[in-house]
This record gives structure tokens, C-alpha cells and sequence, in this order.
């Protein structure tokens, strides 16, 4: 918890409170009771109407997000190259209205909406990139209320609740205590090792950030731990040869063989969840050619450091072995090399179950009839979440299927409520 939100700790727990009342109780007219539509945390029943005016305008929305869903899906956002899909998002920040549109050295696009007060700033976050190549067809189809395409649930739905939830907030006229900071960035997802998110905290806004929201992927969830990866490019080299005339010669490629099949005997914990996985494998230069090089890719996962860092080791140890096996069956020591280069550090980590943030974003659910328990997830808010700034993830409503492949669908049924469940945990969260 950073000294803003220790010095707003209760009055926050009382904004939870009130959140019922704040949509409930009284008149329907936007002007009745506010101060210029603004939002007086910690819970001013008062409020109400234009709260709900917001929370109306996302569910009248719906046909527009979408629209918007599809229509930035079907801009390519390959990794590294998400500057098309990004220059989108900017024109629809500032067809908005948001204030101070730009773009930073990452990439990230930032819109502003000013606040009565410079604190608490709240940054809401949905990431632009996909997992795809450029060659991938993004073409989005429709069947009824089902929308298949790749992407179209993780992150094209992130980017068109994150305009959806700027828009109501631009049309109700409602004004939060604090500031709030709507970006669409840059380098979640594989090898883009959270870059975006990183920018933003060690350059683009440090030290400005009070409270952090990604918007990420599809369902119904709220996610406050962080799950830790270190990811490996793992490359075993060696002389080569021709496979008739040198047979015998050690073979990189054999022993990337060894190395995989011996990660996949380890053993994990099972009180912390933690996996691996070997993703990509590339090399060699003929089939009649012993191999001089070959390479994968490693992806290890855990919730608790200590585990992340034990099987680290048991994976170091499977290469440096497999070599070694493959050295010994050639007949010259060393041989077979191994370098691993990272690339790939999010950090794991834990916003605490009973924090301000955390708490705030259940009373929204709650006041719309949802029932969330906090769960884990790996998204651009582990950065924060390492820094100790409060931060959560949450899930954009509708249900998906194929994440991460060419198939991925997203059925639109009753979405409405993730994006009033987005909007509502916004207004609450930009409040003292």
C-alpha cells in the first residue's frame, strides 16, 4: 500500500459501504443533487444519478463496444508491431474528448480526464498486442452473438470496454475526485515481457500512480496475485556435419531432445501453482545435415518466488545434463554448448485480499448482483503490483473459447455487465 491510499485506507472501507445506496437510493435526473455532476468520496448519496447515468449509458453502449471490438481486431497487432491498432486507439481517445492524448517511447497511448484533484490518480490500462504474426488472417465473423477471430476476446474486447467506460464517463458529465489516466498499451503478451507497463512505471508517469486496473480478456473475475514468469530462449550449439559422413558427431538438436523430455518429468509444488512449458523449438540447417545450432523457448510460471526460482534451477540443470549426455555419447567433451539468454521477467506478487483496492472492486460487483472472489492472473498489472502500488486486473464480461489460437471466440451474451462492472470499479476507485 503506498502512503496515498495507508492515509485513505478508511475512508475508502466507507466509499465500499455506500456503493449500494450510490446507485439505488433517489432521483433519476443527472443535475438532482450533484455538484456539477461530481462524485464526493467517500459516498455522497447524492451522486447517485449520475452514477447511474454512467452505468445506463454502458449498457445502451453495447452495440457500439462491440463494433469497436471487431473493428480493432481486425487490425493487425502482431508483437513489436502494434503501432496500426495503437494509432486507432489514439483517434478514438480523442474523438472522445480525453485531454493530453499522446503516444510514449513504448508505444502506450494516454488520454486524460481531469479530476477535482490532482490525487488519487488512477491509471485503467488495456493492452493493444496479440500473440499472432503478421501473416495471421484477423478477420473477425459474427454467428448471432458469438464473435470468432484471433484476439477477439484477449485483448480487442480489453481496448473496446476501455473506450466504452471513457465514453459514458464523457457523456454523464460526472466528475471523480482524481484524475484518471486511460491507456492502451504496448508488449503484454509473449515476448513483449509486460514492456508497455514497464515504460509507464519507470518512465512515463513514475511516481504518479495512486491505484492501477487492467482491463484484460474475457469473464467475470477480479485478480489481485500476480503470477510470476521467467521465460528462456535456450540455444545448444555444436560442430555439425554430414549425416552420412560425420555420423556420430554430437547433435544439438538430440540433445535439445534429451533436455525437453527431461523437463517434462519435473515435478511441481503443490501448494503454489507452477508450470512449464516449452513453446517454440527452431534450428538445423538440412535433414542430411548434422545440426550446428538449435534453440527453445521456455516458459516457467509460478505464484510464489521461491518455487519460480527452484524450478528454474531444475530446468538449468535438464540442459546443462542433456548436453553433457549428448558430449558423452559423441566421445568429445564439450562439444555441445549451451547458452541461455532471458527474455522474458515478470515478477509475481500479491495485492493484499483485505486492500482498499481490492475491497472496493468486490463492493462494485456486489452492488450489480456479481459474486468474485479474488483469483490470479499474469497481466500488466504484476509491474505495479511489485512496486507495491495497489493494483488488480478484471475481465471484460461474456464468455470466450481458444485464447491465444486462430479460433478464439467471444459470445457478447449479457457482456454488458463486465463493462458496467469495469465502469462502476472505476468511478468507485477514482474517488477519495
Amino acid at each position: 500500500m503506498n502512503d496515498f491510499d495507508t492515509r485513505t485506507y478508511t475512508r475508502t472501507r466507507v466509499a465500499t459501504g455506500l456503493t449500494v445506496c450510490l446507485l439505488m437510493c433517489g432521483g433519476s435526473r443527472q443535475s438532482e443533487g450533484t455538484q456539477g455532476g461530481r462524485a464526493k468520496f467517500p459516498g455522497n448519496p447524492s451522486v447517485r444519478p449520475a452514477v447511474r447515468a454512467v452505468l445506463d449509458a454502458v449498457r445502451a453502449d453495447e452495440p457500439q463496444v462491440a463494433a469497436d471490438q471487431i473493428r480493432l481486431c481486425e487490425i493487425p497487432a502482431p508483437p513489436f508491431k502494434e503501432a496500426a491498432r495503437a494509432g486507432a486507439m489514439r483517434s478514438a481517445f480523442e474523438q472522445i474528448g480525453l485531454a493530453n492524448v499522446r503516444v510514449d517511447r513504448a508505444g502506450n497511448v494516454l488520454g486524460e480526464r481531469a479530476g477535482v484533484s490532482p490525487q488519487p490518480r488512477l491509471v485503467v490500462a488495456a493492452h493493444v498486442d496479440t500473440v499472432f504474426p503478421e501473416e495471421t488472417d484477423v478477420h473477425v465473423t459474427r454467428s448471432g452473438t458469438v464473435l470468432k477471430g484471433p484476439g477477439i476476446g484477449d485483448n480487442c474486447r480489453g481496448l473496446a470496454v476501455l473506450l466504452a467506460v471513457a465514453r459514458a464517463l464523457q457523456r454523464s458529465g460526472l466528475q471523480t475526485d482524481g484524475p484518471i489516466t486511460f491507456v492502451a498499451n504496448t508488449g503484454e503478451e509473449g515476448l513483449g515481457d509486460l514492456r508497455g507497463a514497464k515504460a509507464l512505471f519507470n518512465d512515463t508517469l513514475k511516481g504518479r500512480v495512486d491505484r492501477f486496473m487492467a482491463i484484460d480478456g474475457a469473464g467475470l473475475y477480479l485478480a489481485n496475485t500476480a503470477v510470476g514468469s521467467r521465460r528462456y530462449r535456450v540455444t545448444f550449439k555444436g560442430p555439425g556435419g554430414h549425416s552420412y559422413a560425420a555420423f556420430g558427431t554430437a547433435n544439438p538438436i538430440q540433445a535439445m531432445g534429451r533436455a525437453i523430455a527431461a523437463i517434462a518429468r519435473l515435478p511441481v509444488p503443490g501448494e503454489a501453482r507452477t508450470t512449464f512449458n516449452v513453446g517454440r523449438v527452431g534450428g538445423g540447417t538440412s535433414i542430411n545435415a548434422i545440426p550446428t545450432e538449435c534453440w527453445m523457448e521456455v516458459d516457467l510460471r509460478s505464484t510464489d518466488a521461491a518455487a519460480l526460482a527452484a524450478l528454474e534451477a531444475q530446468v538449468t540443470r535438464a540442459a546443462d545434463d542433456a548436453a553433457a549426455e549428448e558430449n558423452r555419447r559423441g566421445g568429445v567433451a564439450g562439444a555441445i554448448t549451451v547458452v541461455r539468454q532471458l527474455v522474458g521477467d515478470r515478477p509475481p506478487g500479491r495485492t493484499p485480499a483485505g486492500s482498499p483496492i481490492v475491497q472496493t472492486a468486490l463492493a462494485a460487483a456486489r452492488a450489480l448482483g456479481l459474486t468474485l472472489t479474488p483469483t490470479e492472473s499474469s497481466t500488466d498489472a504484476n509491474v505495479p503490483i511489485q512496486l507495491k502500488i495497489p493494483a488488480i486486473a478484471i475481465g471484460t464480461g461474456g464468455r470466450s473459447t481458444g485464447p491465444h489460437t486462430a479460433n478464439e471466440t467471444y459470445d457478447t451474451t449479457d457482456a454488458w455487465r463486465g463493462t458496467q462492472f469495469a465502469a462502476l470499479t472505476v468511478v468507485m476507485l477514482a474517488g477519495r
